[in-house]
């Protein structure tokens, strides 16, 4: 293969975005980073060698020159179909052809020393014509690498990045991309072995794709065997706990809220963020699930990530960090790309890093409440951090901010808001009276009582029977359906019923939740957006805490049945078209199923509600 450097090319047209549905992919990952595989056999998405990393694949985000990787069947009439193998992230898609069946193996094993991709293709029965089509671009899609035949292998760099493909399958260029064309019968194999390394170093030694496969699978099989009670909960919570973990940084500890970037929250609009780092919001409530799913080490791991990227003065709080603690987070349009669905924008890092949102410290010492009466027990130095926040949260909690949903229309005191400060003032009194622990707890007990009278007085709209979303405001908000889960209130208060009946009537889209109307909330933009998962998965919960058991359980096998064949959720789904809208997978629609799981299993036994 001759060597052949980079031409700039045209920008591809939006009208020329392919159609693509975000339900048709699955997720392999390796705890540092992650790809996405279509139906048809393409990884569309990838970032190297970190999840917030530029990324060599982009078709995700515009067209196939943008970047992808397609092993499938020459066929054009082939039919696949596809499943994680047993409880891990191995993904098998098994094609049917004309003249026979092959089955196409993709996963990342656990990071050593640098990040690989292995595809084995498996002949099953009769002789299938097979084609690699590999189309690496650096950059997010913008930069063709300079690509050279290396003692056998391919090898693409670019600036920082190289990129080495090995295989047992001949290789050849055109056109700016790598092929293989082969055929396998029945009981054949062909590996392929994509690996990424700084291209200031050698090529990484070659990881042997065949024998790493059993590795990977036990490694995700005994990981998942720790969880406690997974299988009485079902397979969705099986799966649902694996992708929380293979949206994990395994060296920090830190939790991505999601893998991708500026998929649409409505198609063809604006609302399009990069979802690749550490909210401490849905960070905290993603380790509360995995609490109470039996992983301490987790927590532990998580504690020391918060302890890191925190540290400093309290006044500098984030509600966002890098995968490390990582603070700034610059957000820039990536306008070569004509974006999802030609939904552009597309952003790069993230401003709403700069917000204010006073509920993330009351999740924060929630959280490690829960971890001190659990698994992980008490911290010295976690607990004099959480000291410095209370004394800064006594000086703020009575500001405006942009609140849990980020909102770029100006600040407001949000009602959630409000409440979560309360939770941290509440919580961190208990710590002192229940666990000894040092600290103003008479001072923090009577912070906690002045923010719940005032969150009663002026949130609460007598006439709907209802808390709304601000102060002084009618519009309505769903994240008061947490009122009664964080204990503001007991589910039997009069006012938390009236809260549901009111979200049910106001919100509800085919029985699912808005987060809140756009029309009545300015939220600085324009366009409309789809229902919110974890505002669905909230509203069963609130409806199994007030009685009406079997509603939420209805709701939760409807919010269930919405996971894709592979058993994946987006942030948001559009009940009109029936389409996934919104960054994928998305850890706050997968640990709020986790969460209903259990408090639906808890409100059905009465012997499992004594347990707790």
């Amino acid at each position: 293969m001759t060597a052949r450097r980079p031409h700039r090319r045209n920008r591809p047209d939006p009208k020329h975005v392919p159609e693509r549905r975000i339900e048709d992919y699955a997720l392999i990952g390796d705890l540092q980073t992650a790809a996405l595989v279509s139906k048809q056999g393409s990884i569309d998405w990838l970032c190297f060698p970190r999840f917030d990393s530029e990324a060599c694949f982009a078709a995700l985000l515009g067209t196939d020159e943008n970047g992808h990787w397609r092993v499938a069947p020459r066929d054009a009439d082939a039919v696949s179909s596809r499943h994680y193998r047993d409880d891990t992230l191995i993904l098998e898609t098994e094609w049917s052809t004309a003249t026979g069946s092959v089955r196409v193996i993709d996963f990342m094993p656990p990071r050593d020393a640098a990040p690989d991709v292995v595809r084995i293709v498996e002949g099953i029965s009769g002789t299938v014509e097979m084609r690699s089509e590999l189309r690496l671009r650096f950059d997010y899609g913008e930069v063709v690498p300079w690509v050279r035949n290396l003692n056998g292998q391919v090898v693409a760099i670019a600036g920082p990045d190289a990129v080495s493909l090995r295989s047992d399958i001949h290789q050849y260029g055109r056109d700016f991309a790598t092929y293989a064309d082969f055929r396998v019968s029945a009981g054949d194999r062909a590996w392929f072995v994509l690996t990424w390394h700084p291209s200031h170093h050698p090529v990484p030694e070659p990881t042997d794709a065949l024998a790493a496969l059993e590795p990977t699978a036990t490694y995700w099989t005994e990981w998942i065997a720790r969880s406690k009670g997974a299988n009485e909960f079902g397979e969705e919570v099986t799966r649902s706990i694996l992708t929380l973990k293979a949206l994990t940084y395994g060296p920090s500890g830190g939790i991505v809220a999601a893998p991708t970037t500026s998929l649409p929250e409505a198609l063809g609009g604006q609302r399009n963020w990069d979802y690749r780092f550490c909210w401490l919001r849905d960070a905290t409530m993603t380790l509360a699930a995995m609490l109470r799913s039996g992983y301490s080490e987790e927590a532990h791991a998580w504690r020391d990530w918060l302890l890191r990227a925190i540290a400093g003065s309290p006044a500098d709080l984030q509600i966002m960090y890098g995968v490390t603690g990582e603070r700034r987070l610059r957000e820039f349009e990536a306008d070569w790309l004509p974006g999802f669905a030609a939904s552009a924008p597309v952003r790069i890092g993230n401003a709403a890093a700069d917000q204010l949102q006073i509920d993330v410290y009351g999740e924060v010492m929630d959280v490690l409440a829960l971890a001190r009466e659990t698994q992980i027990g008490a911290s010295d130095e976690a607990w004099a951090v959480q000291r410095g926040l209370m004394r800064h949260l006594s000086e703020i909690w009575n500001q405006p901010d942009e609140g849990i949903w980020e909102v770029r229309g100006g600040r407001q005191h949000f009602t959630h808001s409000k409440v979560m400060a309360w939770v941290a003032f509440d919580r961190a009194a208990r710590a002192v009276e229940r666990f000894g622990l040092g600290g103003p707890a008479k001072q923090w007990r009577a912070m906690a009582e002045e923010i719940h009278r005032d969150v009663c007085e002026k949130a609460f709209d007598p006439d709907r029977n209802t808390f709304t979303q601000a102060y002084g405001s009618k519009a309505l908000d769903a994240a008061v359906l947490l009122i009664p889960q964080v204990g503001f209130l007991p589910p039997s208060d009069p006012r938390v019923a009236g809260t549901v009946d009111a979200v049910q009537r106001e919100l509800a889209a085919d029985g699912f939740v808005r987060r809140y109307l756009t029309e009545h909330t300015d939220d600085g933009l324009p366009d409309d957006e789809g229902v919110f998962l974890i505002c669905s998965f909230w509203l069963a919960d609130a409806l199994a805490m007030v009685g009406r058991v079997g509603e939420a359980r209805d709701l939760y096998d409807r919010l269930v049945a919405l996971r894709n064949d592979v058993g994946l959720l987006a942030e948001e789904y559009d009940p009109a078209s029936g389409r996934m809208l919104g960054n994928f997978p998305q850890a706050f629609s997968h640990l709020g199923l986790v969460n209903t799981a259990w408090h639906l299993t808890t409100a059905e036994s009465p012997l499992r509600r004594s347990a707790y």
